[in-house]
């Protein structure tokens, strides 16, 4: 399978099995369109007919030459090596937990999925005793898996930090006892940082995400106090603080964008000329009926905007700027395993999510979708049934993911999107199916663009 477009000046063509990037010339690029495996000692007549108007018939022969042996390599019109991982695809032990740490929120966000942060389900705050329990639950789980994640989520994580510390350093003493090691991470709004806070969570958190949209217009737009205040004088400072004194940890902002900036580079472009350079501006998937919705009918914008930012993006590191954008983050290299290519997330089968409540469900998105509420690690139930059903849930169990090209870059996209938008976690939710592959082909050309110049220098 190939998947060829144009952009940026370059003819790219992705060799869907193999991985295999390909920049090539204008001949290349339009007999790929009409020769398929296998090939013949010399170009078949009808290509060479329909291409010598333009091209010599040397220059023909020779590129159907070079064309075959890139095949005969299997870098180009690779076969399919991956199905065979996915039918023996298998449930694995749980290495992630997102710790719902607070059903509860200090901002009231127009576009939050959670409700304001309940999850329509009332606000609370996870007691220490059951975030102990989900930490037992992840160690248990686990198996043999040596290195494990868990994210404080809410919510606001910090409405509960003591309990946040607490739990911390429980992890810390079962790591020993257990022979494990946590990642821990978190996220927030900021509102409630601190000192005290940002210290701790510089000390202990692996990884922190800050939640702030962008331009302080846009962000104090959508993302509103329970006073119906804008938040961005409050947390800028805050974020900058604690960015300051992280070192070479990491962290990253993390905004959105909505139908209401569609300009959203600029949104980028913004966080980065406050001082940060690890960010994410990513797309709101909401109901259409609402007013910010993003609808397929903004796909052309949204198109222009991605390109525009890698434009962006290359014009600055020319200046000998550079900032790491989330989604142009693209290993052309190595690459995840098989199985991560296949599966993506692991959602509902090496990665759950606990509530409040101690309700265990396939990540954060699903909480309160009771027909994949997966157990309670209060009473200590746990239904392999439905992590074996998430343990087949890959683009090979998705007819619509099978045949994309982009299947192994996206894995399928989000499981609980896909079940909420477009009915069934086996279906492809098709607006943030054309804003993945987008943002692959920006991705692939902003490093195509990299190497040209730095072939050039």
């Amino acid at each position: 399978m190939l998947h060829k477009y144009r952009l940026n000046g370059f003819n790219i063509v992705l060799d869907v099995h193999s991985g295999g990037v390909h920049l090539v010339d204008g001949l290349t690029y339009a007999m790929l369109d009409m020769i398929e495996p296998p090939f013949s000692e010399t170009c078949p007549q009808n290509v060479v007919t329909r291409l010598s108007e333009e091209y010599a018939i040397e220059e023909i022969e020779c590129c159907y030459k070079e064309i075959a042996e890139l095949h005969e390599d299997n870098i180009l019109f690779s076969e399919d090596d991956y199905e065979r991982y996915a039918k023996t695809s298998i449930a694995s032990p749980v290495k992630a937990m997102c710790l719902n740490i607070a059903h509860d929120c200090n901002l009231r966000c127009k576009y939050c999925f959670a409700s304001t942060g309940d999850f329509g389900a009332g606000r609370k705050l996870m007691s220490l005793e059951t975030g102990k329990k989900a930490i037992d639950f992840l160690i248990k789980q686990s198996g043999d898996r040596e290195n494990l994640e868990l994210d404080f989520f809410g919510g606001e994580p910090l409405m509960n930090f003591e309990t946040v510390k607490q739990l911390v350093e429980y992890g810390r003493i079962k790591e020993k006892e257990y022979g494990k090691k946590i990642r821990f991470t978190l996220t927030t709004n900021g509102l409630l940082l601190d000192d005290d806070k940002i210290n701790f969570i510089n000390e202990e958190m692996s990884n922190i995400v800050l939640s702030i949209d962008g331009r302080k217009e846009v962000n104090d737009e959508m993302r509103i106090t329970t006073g119906g205040n804008g938040c961005y004088d409050v947390i800028m400072p805050k974020y900058q603080k604690l960015v300051a004194l992280r070192g070479d940890k990491e962290y990253y902002v993390r905004g959105t964008f909505t139908r209401n900036n569609l300009d959203f580079s600029e949104d980028v472009f913004s966080l980065y000329e406050q001082g940060f350079d690890q960010i994410s501006v990513e797309p709101v998937v909401g109901d259409p009926a609402e007013e910010y919705a993003i609808t397929l009918q903004d796909l052309p914008k949204i198109y222009n905007e991605y390109e525009k930012l890698a434009d962006r993006i290359l014009e600055n590191e020319k200046k000998g700027n550079r900032f790491n954008f989330f989604h142009f983050m693209l290993d052309l290299d190595q690459g995840p395993c098989a199985i991560k290519r296949l599966r993506g997330c692991g959602c509902g089968n090496d990665y759950v999510a606990v509530t409040p409540d101690g309700d265990i469900y396939p990540c954060h998105q699903f909480v309160g979708v009771d027909e994949y509420k997966m157990g309670n690690v209060d009473d200590g139930t746990f239904d392999e049934s439905i992590k074996a059903f998430f343990s087949k849930v890959h683009v090979y169990t998705k007819p619509e993911c099978k045949e994309c090209w982009a299947k192994f870059y996206c894995s399928g996209g989000c499981n609980a999107n896909n079940h909420k938008f477009a009915g069934d976690v086996r279906n492809a939710h098709k607006l943030s199916c054309e804003l993945q592959k987008k943002r692959i082909e920006c991705a692939i050309a902003l490093k195509a663009a990299r190497q040209w110049d730095d072939e050039e220098d």
